[in-house]
């Protein structure tokens, strides 16, 4: 694979690459159940980490890497908060173009039977919160601006192999704010994602896997017309959010700028996801809890 895609150097196990004195850094793609362990023993080697998300199973787990976070930078790796489109409608959000945002909405699905699929084993961390919930959950702290209160999930398991294959839930960020979504394995593939404000609405078409190194369209809404007449569209440049994230964690590096989102910011959003799995066993609202 190596050879394939041009790369010098290639090793025989995670271990030989953390003991590269060359090697500066890492991105942390195995499968969530390994995300912290493998992450501290980056960072026990020197080596920052750009680690996939979910960053942990729970926030617990990923308050074991607060420490190391001292020594390495360590971030998760939430690509659509470097995209334009997310940039551009948190702008017009903030600027007022939609009023008060009140309620964030995001639809995200996709299906996904295979029984040997990460996504798909109970045992390491699959399900559909862990894999594409957590980016909803994002959505609402990233376009409120604040950390939520309490959460409710309604959750439906995979009978065979145990995952979470559609989860709706309803996080309350306090002052009338409220984020709602849906996310499943088993459905028809759909990205949908709507800021409603007390003036008017932002929509993101495909607001997580937008296509690499091209165009994007936010559509801005008045209000005016249920049939859209008050609906006008901006198109933003051509880009690649993996790419930009890769950017940014490097300048961190290098000590250019501050790390935009570090290990504080992943142990926040896996406390939302903790609160909906709590809800999911209780069948009321759960806090979201605090240090």
């Amino acid at each position: 694979v190596a050879g394939a895609l041009g790369i010098p150097r290639a090793y025989g196990s995670y271990e030989a690459l953390l003991a590269d004195p060359e090697i500066e850094a890492i991105y942390n793609p195995v499968p969530n159940h390994l995300h912290v362990p493998l992450t501290l023993q980056a960072a026990a080697a020197g080596k920052h980490v750009l680690c996939e998300k979910p960053i942990a199973l729970t926030a617990a787990e990923a308050l074991q890497l607060r420490a190391a976070a001292g020594r390495v930078l360590i971030a998760e790796a939430f690509m659509v908060r470097f995209h334009p489109q997310w940039l551009r409608a948190r702008a017009l959000v903030q600027e007022g173009r939609i009023g008060n945002l009140r309620a964030v909405q995001m639809f995200f699905g996709y299906n996904n039977l295979d029984p040997a699929n990460v996504r798909n084993r109970a045992d390491i961390g699959g399900g559909g919160l862990y894999d594409i919930g957590c980016y909803a959950i994002v959505a609402g702290r990233f376009f409120f601006g604040v950390e939520p209160l309490r959460g409710i999930a309604l959750i439906d398991r995979d009978p065979q192999f145990g995952t979470d294959r559609l989860t709706s839930a309803l996080v309350d960020f306090g002052d009338g704010r409220r984020l709602d979504f849906s996310v499943s394995t088993q459905i028809a593939p759909l990205q949908r994602l709507q800021l409603c404000g007390s003036k008017g609405r932002i929509e993101l078409g495909i607001p997580v896997n937008a296509p690499q190194g091209a165009t994007t369209k936010i559509a801005i809404d008045d209000g005016s017309s249920l049939e859209g007449a008050g609906i006008v569209t901006e198109t933003l440049p051509e880009s690649d959010q993996y790419q930009l994230q890769g950017e940014a964690f490097s300048r961190a590096v290098r000590g250019e700028v501050a790390l935009p989102y570090g290990v504080e910011d992943a142990i926040a959003n896996m406390r939302v996801i903790d609160a909906l799995f709590r809800s999911e066993r209780s069948g009321h609202w759960e806090a979201v809890a605090s240090d």
